[in-house]
Order: structure tokens, then sequence, then C-alpha cells
């Protein structure tokens, strides 16, 4: 009995340990937030490549958990509460959500002090 116990008691102290243990989103890096089914995502990347062919992302798949853990890290940041949508670039303390030449201007803008590193 006392055995199950201990096991049990460590197995909570291991679980919450995990669930309280956030890591934040660093600011030094560029994330991509993404679909593989988004057509703006699509353009966005094509975009980029196009005009940023060496630029570093960190690209995130909102499909998979973790993708979509990071992007609820990401909308908790900026305040954006249940209006989520890809392609969302998370940029320091900045951010750009959705794919449109207005977008692109503010990627643009965004992007500049990421390109030294």
């Amino acid at each position: 009995m006392m055995k199950k116990f201990l096991l049990a008691l460590c197995a909570g102290i291991f679980l919450l340990s995990g669930c309280s243990k956030k890591e934040d989103l660093a600011t030094d890096k560029i994330y991509y937030f993404y679909s593989e089914s988004c057509g703006h995502c699509k353009a966005a990347s094509s975009y980029i490549n196009a005009h940023y062919p060496d630029l570093e992302m960190i690209k995130v798949d909102v499909a998979t958990k973790a993708g979509y853990d990071m992007i609820l890290k990401c909308a908790q940041k900026f305040k954006l509460g249940n209006r989520i949508g890809t392609p969302l670039f998370c940029m320091g303390d900045r951010y750009v959500m959705g794919w449109s030449d207005k977008d692109a201007a503010k990627f643009n803008a965004y992007v500049k002090p990421f390109l030294d590193k």
C-alpha cells in the first residue's frame, strides 16, 4: 500500500513539475506558425523563400499537439484571445497574422532586426 502511495506521489510531483514549467518564446527568434492546408501559409512561404532565402525561422506546424500548444503561447503573449489564425509570425515583441500585401509589408519591417543574426 505504501509503495503505491509513494509511486502515485512521485508521479504527481513529476507531472506537476512538467506542467508548471512553461517555456517562453525566445525574443531573438522568429516563430512561423503554419498549417499544411492553409493557402495563405503557402503564399507566405513562397514570398519569404524568394525574398529571404537564408532567413532562419522556427517553423511550427499547428496540426501537432506541440505546435498547437506553442501557438497558444504566442496568442497569449500578444493577447489575441480566440482570434488566432495562420500564418502567424511571432517576431520578438511583434507579430504578423495572415498574409496579404499589407502583411508582407509588416513582415518586411519587423524582420529587419533578425537579418543580421
